[in-house]
C-alpha cells in the first residue's frame, strides 16, 4: 500500500486528492492536510465582494466529503518536510493542528510520495498599511476578504446615497503582485453595482496598477483575433475603463497604506499620493515558509525551495537575461529534481522567470508582476501530478508519461464585468500558450488561433454556469471527473 499526502486543499490540493481517490480508490491511504476546513471556488469570491453572492454560496467543508472518499484529513498546517527521515529512512512531513483539542500540537506524518499544493501566503505584510486584518484596505482573496470588503462597500454606498462623493481605487498593492485579472474583475463588478444604483455622479474610480502596459495580466499581455481584426489586450483592457469612466495609473508599486493616502512609486522614480475611500489592492504572495532537513537535521530549505518560499521542480532556474528565457524552460511534471517524490502543482511550484519583462526604477525597485498559475493551470497541474504518481504507484517505477508545461498549456477565463440574467457582461478570453513561445510564434509569441477574447452577455451567462460547474466537480458529484480543469 502506498501512502501519499497531499498539503492543500485549495483548487490545486483538493484537485489532486480527488483525482488520486479516484485513480486509486481505498487500495492506498491518502492524506490531506490543510489549515483550512473548507474548499472555496476563488473565482466566485469578486460576487461576494460586491454582494451577489454570499460566502456559503463559493464554499462548503472538507471533512465530510472526505471522510465519505476514505481520505484521511487533518486540519492543520504543515511545518517542515524531511525528505531523507530521520532516525528511520522513511520520509515525513511535521505538521501542527490549528483547531480543536489538539490546537498546537505537532505530529509527524510519513509518505511515500508528497504532493505540495500549500498555494500562496498573502503578504500584506510587505506593504504598509495593506490588507483588511493589519491595515486599511480591503481583499477579496478569500470568501471572508470578500465578505469584509461587501460591509465596506456598502458603507461607501449608503455615503452616496446621501450625496458624499467616494474615490474608490482597485488594482495591485505591490510592486511584484500579481492577480490583475482579479482585481480588474472586482473593478468593473463595483462600477456596475454603482450604476445600476444610479450613484455615478458621485464616484470617482481609479484602476492602479504595477503593469507596465494595461491589459499586461501578469503575462507579457496577448494579441486576440476578434472579427478579423488583431487587437493586443492593451487596448481591450483601455476600452473595457474608458467606456465606464474609470481613470487609471500604470507603472506604479504600491509602498504604503495609510488610512485614507496610497503612497506609490512610478517607474520613473517618482513618488506620488492618491486619496480614497474605498480601496482594494491586491498583496503580494510568497510560499507558505515551510523548511525543510535533512537525515541529520540540518537545514535543506534551501536545496527544496526558491527564496521566495516557492518550490523547485523540473525547470531551469539558471540565471539569464529576460529576453534569453524559452518556453522550454517551464516545468513539466513538477517534480523536485532531487527528491523525485515530491511535487508541487499550481501556485506552489516556483516559476523560472517572470512572463512579463521586469523594469527597474532609479531608486531600484523592480516592478513587474509576478507570473499568474490560479485557476485552470492549477487544475491541470495537480491533474497530472495526480496522473504521475497513480502511474508510478502502479507500475512500481516512474513513468512520468503526463506532462502540462504552461509554455504548452491554454487557458481560458472569464472576466466578470456585472451581474445579472439579463445585463450582466463579461469578457471570455483564451490565451494559447499561457507562457509565449516566440520560437513557435514568432510573430506574437501564441497562436492567434485560439488567443481570442469577446466581450457581452453571453460570457457572464458561461462564467455562471462555470460557478456551478466546478463546485459540482468539487464536490465530487456524479461524473465530476468528465468534467474540464
Amino acid at each position: 500500500m502506498a501512502k501519499v499526502v497531499v498539503l492543500g486543499a485549495g483548487i490545486s490540493g483538493h484537485t489532486a486528492s480527488s483525482y488520486l481517490q479516484h485513480y486509486l480508490g481505498k487500495k492506498h491511504e491518502i492524506v490531506v492536510v490543510s489549515p483550512n476546513s473548507n474548499y472555496q471556488w476563488v473565482p466566485s469570491n469578486i460576487w461576494v465582494g460586491v454582494g451577489r453572492m454570499k460566502p456559503e454560496d463559493v464554499y462548503f467543508p472538507l471533512a465530510p466529503l472526505y471522510k465519505k472518499w476514505g481520505i484521511d484529513f487533518k486540519q492543520a498546517r504543515a511545518i517542515s518536510i524531511h525528505p531523507e527521515g530521520g532516525e528511520s529512512d522513511r520520509p515525513y512531513v511535521t505538521i501542527e493542528y490549528v483547531t480543536g483539542e489538539k490546537q498546537g500540537q505537532k505530529e509527524t506524518v510519513d509518505y511515500d510520495f508528497l504532493v505540495n499544493a500549500t498555494g500562496p501566503a498573502l503578504r500584506f505584510d510587505k506593504t504598509e498599511g495593506l490588507g483588511p486584518d493589519i491595515g486599511n484596505t480591503v481583499s477579496v482573496c478569500t470568501y471572508t476578504h470578500a465578505a469584509h470588503a461587501w460591509k465596506k462597500l456598502q458603507e461607501s454606498l449608503e455615503r452616496m446615497e446621501k450625496g458624499e462623493k467616494q474615490r474608490f481605487v482597485v488594482g495591485i498593492g505591490h510592486p511584484g503582485a500579481t492577480c490583475q485579472g482579479a482585481a480588474f474583475e472586482y473593478i468593473l463588478n463595483v462600477y456596475f453595482e454603482i450604476k445600476r444604483r444610479g450613484l455615478l455622479d458621485y464616484a470617482e474610480i481609479t484602476w492602479l496598477t504595477n503593469e507596465y502596459q494595461l491589459g499586461d495580466f501578469a503575462m507579457g499581455g496577448a494579441y486576440i483575433k476578434q472579427g478579423g481584426y488583431i487587437t493586443p489586450t492593451k487596448i481591450f483592457t483601455e476600452s473595457f475603463l474608458a467606456e465606464r469612466e474609470i481613470h487609471w495609473i500604470k507603472q506604479a508599486g504600491v509602498y504604503k497604506v495609510d488610512k485614507n493616502t496610497i503612497y506609490y512609486e512610478k517607474l520613473d522614480g517618482t513618488y506620488h499620493e492618491l486619496n480614497y475611500d474605498f480601496a482594494m489592492l491586491i498583496p503580494a504572495f510568497s510560499g507558505q515558509g515551510i523548511k525543510a532537513y535533512d537525515k541529520d537535521g540540518g537545514d535543506i530549505t534551501e536545496k527544496l525551495f526558491r527564496p521566495n518560499g516557492f518550490m523547485i521542480v523540473d525547470a531551469d532556474y539558471i540565471p539569464k537575461p529576460f529576453e534569453e528565457w524559452k518556453a522550454s524552460d517551464w516545468p513539466e511534471v513538477y517534480q523536485h529534481p532531487q527528491y523525485h517524490n515530491i511535487f508541487a502543482p499550481g501556485i506552489a511550484f516556483a516559476p523560472p522567470h517572470t512572463i512579463s519583462k521586469p523594469f527597474k526604477t532609479p531608486n531600484g525597485t523592480t516592478m513587474v508582476p509576478a507570473p499568474p498559475r490560479t485557476g485552470m493551470p492549477s487544475g491541470v497541474t495537480a491533474k497530472v501530478v495526480a496522473q504521475n504518481i497513480r502511474d508510478w504507484i502502479k507500475a512500481g517505477k516512474p513513468l512520468m508519461k503526463h506532462k502540462a508545461s504552461m509554455a504548452r498549456m491554454g487557458a481560458a477565463c472569464i472576466v466578470s464585468a456585472g451581474y445579472g440574467l439579463t445585463n450582466g457582461i463579461a469578457a471570455t478570453m483564451t490565451v494559447y500558450p499561457i507562457v509565449p513561445d516566440w520560437d513557435k510564434y514568432p510573430e506574437f509569441g501564441r497562436s492567434l488561433k485560439y488567443t481570442m477574447g469577446e466581450p457581452g452577455l453571453a460570457g457572464h451567462w458561461l462564467k455562471w454556469f462555470m460557478h456551478y460547474m466546478f463546485l459540482h466537480k468539487a464536490k465530487g458529484y456524479p461524473f465530476w471527473y468528465l468534467l474540464p480543469e
